[in-house]
């Protein structure tokens, strides 16, 4: 799973990944490439777009008749670039060629923004020194400084619209401020928003040059709105892919966001989490009782505007209604939601240590793939532990039978106690181990999830285990009595009966590498390397014990001849035929393919 880039810290999520029905993302690089583009501008004056692509500053800013804008002080565009840089903790560096951002990928966007005009960033910090600050937090979904600014001091602000707008009763036009139009704000808004963009929104505030501090007060009204800017976050591809995936396994994707409903819903779509996404926003949430939310829940493909708060809330609910849920998290907020989840699943690159620790699995990419490999790995593990089962159990039953046969009806022992060791010694280091290494089965992600409370053996697997414990019996008794009846010696009995029952298990290790699926094919055949490393292992060790003095002598065996061997080679062979008859009468009748 680490060279998939899911690290798993606790095991037991080994097993729940293979049960998980319900997988709730976030977005921004996650479901999305997370390198953010901003891509156009509104303010009152004029709408702009923004050429280039990544964190390269490479591009220009253009109105809307493809002319090049000046920068003049004071202008609402100017402001805004200012705010966008200023108000903002993140760096755009570049190292080995390589343009890169240390922060929010959202604040690196700005930072690039504002280096694709003639500012200079380290200039414009310089000038306009901040001299405080309030930090961005999901809670109150906006950032505040306060900086230098000429002959006072400037408050700017930046954040989610609705949190913006509802601090400012003005905003900026043509160097004058006039009273603020919501509704045409608003309709804006909705424009960005249904392109996919994330939308930010400014303002400012001019406070006397004594004031150097700032509170949540500071901000809370008489702010003057300056415009938004929409930012891009191209969808994953991969992600795409794996949404694709995990639908065709029966697995209910969900995207959590704090981004408004309208950019998330179309996000959403692009990545296919649904054709027609129903969106509940953080806000109605709110208004819903336990009872509402849990009927509409799983229906619901999007929640947009949440907060850590909400995702807690939406795990217990998901959980009431017997789904097996993973979350994704990165922040400190987010370790109550993680934590509660069956699988909490942290952000390696931009995760908090305590998201980290609340979490069962890290993804080292941040990358939605990610999860549906580890559902994958965490499937074919629970695969291979039940194949295991399958041939260890039976496997043991058969020697178990065959002493207790031996016993109940009188007859010497055909296998001794210290030949049951050597063989249990030999195939549990060697056949038994290749299970563990069987890779993924073609349509695992083709299955529904399983069911946390299906018993490890199902009837289907009780059956299997009894009636291979039989034939194992069977032959190596059969094979036992054939020699007595022949008058060989009891040391060449016994050699025919252990190498019968090695055998067996040999040629069943072949019929155990897939469930029910036919092991009668070429892919089948071919195996895996451990299969037949384990295979030429077990040969050479039946070939020391059978034809080395000492070894005879240890275990009373002796030598066997070549029709010997193809005897034993032979029932064996019919041996795994009949296995496989019982596997095609299962996925015929039990399990109906």
């Amino acid at each position: 799973m680490a060279d998939r880039n899911a690290i798993i810290r606790k095991l037991p999520a080994v097993e729940t990944l293979g049960s998980v029905s319900i997988i709730c993302s976030d977005k921004t690089g996650t479901l999305t490439e997370g390198e953010m583009t901003v891509k156009e501008i509104v303010t009152r004056n004029n709408d702009y777009t923004v050429t280039g692509n990544g964190y390269n500053p490479t591009g220009d800013i253009k109105d809307i008749n493809d002319n090049k804008p000046d920068l003049i002080n004071g202008h609402p565009l100017d402001l805004l670039i200012k705010n966008a840089s200023l108000c903002n903790d993140a760096r755009l560096l570049k190292k080995e060629g390589e343009w890169i951002i240390e922060g929010s990928p959202t604040e690196g966007a700005l930072q690039t923004l504002t280096a694709k005009t003639d500012h200079d960033l380290e200039k414009l910090k310089n000038k306009f020194a901040r001299l405080d600050g309030i930090p961005f937090s999901s809670d109150y979904k906006y950032m505040a400084t306060i900086n230098n600014y000429e002959d006072k001091n400037i408050i700017f602000l930046k954040g989610a619209p609705e949190a913006v707008l509802n601090k400012c009763s003005e905003e900026l036009k043509n160097n004058q401020t006039q009273t603020l139009d919501n509704s045409y704000w608003e309709v804006m808004q909705n424009k960005l928003a249904k392109q996919g963009y994330r939308v930010l929104s400014f303002a400012y505030k001019l406070v006397d040059e004594n004031k150097n501090n700032i509170t949540h007060d500071d901000v809370n009204d008489n702010m003057i709105f300056l415009g938004m800017a929409g930012i891009v976050d191209p969808p994953r591809e991969e992600a795409i892919e794996a949404i694709e995936e995990c639908h065709r396994a029966s697995i209910n994707v969900k995207m959590i966001t704090g981004d408004h409903a309208k950019t998330a819903t179309a996000i959403a779509e692009k990545i296919g989490i649904s054709t027609k996404c129903n969106t509940i926003t953080g806000a109605e949430l709110d208004e819903l009782k336990d009872e509402e939310l849990e009927k509409i829940i799983l229906e619901t493909d999007v929640f947009a505007q949440v907060s850590p708060k909400h995702k807690l809330r939406l795990v217990k609910a998901m959980q009431k209604l017997n789904q097996i849920t993973a979350m994704t998290g990165d922040g400190v907020n987010d370790a109550p939601a993680l934590k509660k989840a069956d699988i909490g699943i942290a952000m390696g690159i931009k995760g908090t240590e305590a998201a980290k620790e609340a979490s069962e699995m890290v993804l080292a990419d941040d990358n939605f793939r990610s999860i549906a490999n580890a559902v994958e790995e965490g499937r074919t593990v629970y695969d291979n532990l039940k194949k295991a089962l399958l041939f260890m159990l039976p496997t043991n039953g058969g020697e178990a039978l065959v002493i207790m046969a031996a016993v109940l009806f009188g007859f010497t022992l055909p296998i001794t106690p210290v030949q049951i060791l050597w063989v249990n010694m030999i195939t549990a280091i060697t056949l038994a181990l290749t299970l563990a290494f069987e890779p993924m089965e073609e349509d695992v992600m083709e299955r529904p999830p399983r069911n946390p409370n299906e018993s490890l053996t199902p009837l289907s697997l009780l059956i299997r285990i009894g009636y291979v414990s039989v034939l194992l019996t069977l032959t190596t008794l059969s094979i036992y009595y054939w020699a007595m009846i022949n008058n060989f010696s009891i040391e060449l009995s016994r050699s025919l009966a252990v190498n019968m029952l090695v055998f067996g298990e040999v040629f069943y290790l072949f019929n155990s590498r897939y469930m029910t699926k036919s092991s009668f094919t070429i892919e089948s055949l071919k195996a895996t390397k451990w299969v037949w490393r384990a295979v030429i292992a077990v040969i050479i060790f039946q070939v020391v014990f059978v034809y080395v003095p000492f070894m005879q002598d240890l275990f009373g065996v002796q030598a066997l001849n070549v029709k010997q061997w193809l005897i034993v080679i032979i029932v064996n062979f019919f041996f795994f035929v009949f296995v496989e008859l019982e596997k095609y009468i299962t996925r015929t009748f039990l399990t109906n393919g």
